[in-house]
């Protein structure tokens, strides 16, 4: 199929583009700068208008690397990564992802494969690491927090610390994603459910303390943005009383029943137990809730939780 895609064991870079020709050069620059060049590049073009092929055309014929340009569904960013991973042949090999804005560092793939070399081949497993949030017109700089509590589903059940452009999939969990992925429907947000499925089926995420691997560039047309400003809080505050978190934890529990024979026992059962608990009312939903032991990186994170279970919205 033309639209399938093959790899062994070079890593295979998953890239969704939507209009980036402007700023598609410098991420493109990153990936040659790479310290491991056996990566692959395959692009997912969801209906640009600007010119984006071209700028990827070019860098292609300035490389020994195979890029590849595929159209995207048309359906927004998560499906695009979505039907990427859907895409992927049986037999494939690692697989990391890119966003078409950001600028890698030189040594993020070499990172990631060392510390994906000490996980069991047959072993499902995800890596993810810090970042710099990044002002590229004054190359501010701001390293995100490395992870303070263990990677678990029961924290992926009420966020994600997997950011997609960082994550990169060892060969038994991108075959289990790929899997998993033509089962799916649409998700909210493909990092998520990644971080979701990895944990859910039992297997580890490695989240990689060391410095950030890229430049995260922040700018207004960040879909999901890494904005920490009070402006920020507030909106993402009025969102969850409005009901969109509890919308998103509808639609993950919905994707993990999709898939559920792909969980562990006790996490399936996790996963019921939640969705339960967070649909009861008052007292039943905060005792269920307390039972199933969901929980958040930082006791703000955590406290803000529970104010939305207190509020019926989650």
């Amino acid at each position: 199929m033309a639209d399938q895609i093959t790899t062994d064991e070079t890593i295979t870079v998953l890239m969704g583009v939507y209009d980036g020709a402007e700023l598609l050069p410098a991420q493109l620059r990153s990936f040659a700068d790479q310290s491991d060049p056996d990566w692959r590049l395959v692009c997912s073009d969801d209906g640009s208008s600007d010119g984006s092929d071209d700028v990827i055309a070019g860098f292609a014929e300035g490389v020994a690397q195979e890029v590849v340009q595929i159209p995207g569904p048309g359906r927004g960013f998560s499906a695009n990564y979505m039907s990427m991973i859907a895409g992927l042949e049986p037999e494939c090999g690692l697989v990391a992802l890119a966003d078409q804005d950001d600028v890698w560092l030189p040594e993020k793939l070499a990172r990631a494969r060392a510390a994906l070399a000490h996980i069991a081949p047959e072993q499902p497993a995800l890596y993810c690491a810090r970042r710099y949030l990044w002002d590229a017109d004054t190359d501010a700089r701001v390293a995100t927090p490395a992870a303070l509590r263990a990677p678990s589903f029961r924290n992926a059940l009420i966020e994600n610390i997997a950011p997609g452009n960082t994550v990169v999939l060892n060969v038994a969990a991108a075959r289990l994603a790929r899997v998993a992925a033509l089962r799916t429907g649409a998700v909210f947000a493909h990092d998520w459910w990644l971080y979701l499925l990895i944990t859910g089926a039992g297997g580890p995420v490695i989240c990689d303390d060391g410095p950030p691997c890229l430049l995260y560039r922040q700018h207004s047309g960040n879909l999901i943005g890494g904005g920490a400003g009070l402006q920020a809080q507030a909106a993402r505050k009025l969102k969850v009383l409005q009901g969109a978190f509890a919308d998103r934890l509808a639609g993950n529990l919905a994707a993990m029943q999709e898939i559920e024979d792909m969980l562990t026992p006790e996490n399936a059962a996790v996963a019921r137990a939640f969705e339960v608990a967070r649909r009861a009312a008052l007292p039943a939903r905060l005792a269920g809730l307390r039972r199933v032991g969901p929980y958040r990186q930082t006791r703000m994170g955590s406290f803000g939780f529970w104010g939305a279970a207190l509020l019926g919205r989650v």
